[in-house]
């Protein structure tokens, strides 16, 4: 499986992005994590193969996992930005349950800068 990470820049806060990741292969479920500098890799969205969704706190309320099977994409629409946000945006495939926990995907995108400026 390959992934394609696409989307990130550079927006202020309360502005508002979509991330996209194209995939090769067979997906299964997916995930959205983000790492910031000096900072470890956190979770940030998930969906299984059959469109059920996870999010981490800091983000809930505010982003939007989907994906569209079809066209084997990943989506991440992220609004009210703030500048905690700020992290490279990576795409992950093949996960395992707990889908939280980053090790258990096995395909990795090369990630995406978002970066929020206040």
């Amino acid at each position: 499986v390959q992934l394609q990470a696409s989307g990130g820049g550079l927006v202020r806060a309360g502005d508002s992005l979509r991330l996209s990741c194209a995939a090769s292969g067979r997906t299964f479920n997916m995930g959205w994590f983000r790492q910031a500098p000096g900072k470890e890799r956190e979770f940030v969205a998930a969906v299984t193969s059959d469109s059920n969704t996870f999010y981490a706190d800091s983000v809930k309320g505010r982003f939007t996992i989907s994906r569209d099977n079809a066209k084997n994409t990943l989506y991440l629409q992220m609004n009210s930005l703030k500048p905690d946000d700020t992290a490279v945006y990576y795409c992950a495939a093949g996960g395992l349950l707990p889908l939280t926990t980053s090790r258990n995907y096995p395909f990795w995108g090369q990630g995406t800068q978002v970066t929020v400026s206040s």
